[in-house]
């Protein structure tokens, strides 16, 4: 059960990933990819978050990923600076892909046919 605080910290993150990975990933990652924070977990202390990531408009995924966890200190740097005056630490950010979306859309095929 997560407290308020850190649903409070999840949602800040989120959003404030949500905008870097909108404004900053051609430039950091040069990939012309569309990338959506789908959900953020925060652990008890405070002190890693995994970030679930939803990536379209991408071949390969699996390389998306790798180059995203490569450049996790840049964004990192990037929620640091827009954070500084909510947070007193900015949390190790854990990347993960959500494949939630596509899963969803298999289902939805394998019904179709069927």
């Amino acid at each position: 059960m997560e407290s308020t605080r850190q649903q409070k910290i999840n949602a800040l993150i989120q959003q404030d990933l949500g905008v870097i990975f909108q404004m900053e990933s051609r430039n950091v990652l040069g990939s012309g990819a569309m990338i959506t924070v789908t959900k953020v977990e925060v652990s008890r202390d405070l002190t890693s978050a995994h970030v679930f990531l939803s990536l379209f408009a991408t071949d390969d995924k699996e390389i998306l990923m790798k180059q995203i966890k490569r450049k996790q200190v840049v964004f990192r740097t990037m929620l640091a600076k827009k954070v500084r005056h909510q947070l007193r630490t900015v949390p190790e950010l854990l990347f993960k892909l959500d494949d939630s979306l596509d899963y969803a859309e298999n289902i939805d095929s394998l019904l179709k046919k069927g």
